[in-house]
């Protein structure tokens, strides 16, 4: 009965953890900060995707920055 115990304890808590993974990856969805958070791994393993993603954020900021030619 024991070891019943123990192993199910070890797999809520890998549950637990899990889930609190799930629900952290929901708030950066939410929130839109994925891209900075794995920045640092682009940087490292894939340079031209994490060029891309420095050049898709600056045409989004000009974006909203600029006005558009018919606003008075």
């Amino acid at each position: 009965m024991g070891d019943f115990l123990a192993i199910l304890a070890i797999l809520a808590a890998f549950a637990g953890v899990l889930g609190l993974l799930a629900w952290l990856a929901s708030l950066a969805r939410r929130r839109r900060v994925g891209g900075s958070v794995l920045g640092v791994v682009d940087e490292a393993f894939r340079p031209t995707s994490h060029e891309t993603r420095i050049e898709i954020q600056v045409q989004n900021e000009r974006m909203i920055a600029a006005p558009s030619p018919g606003d008075r």
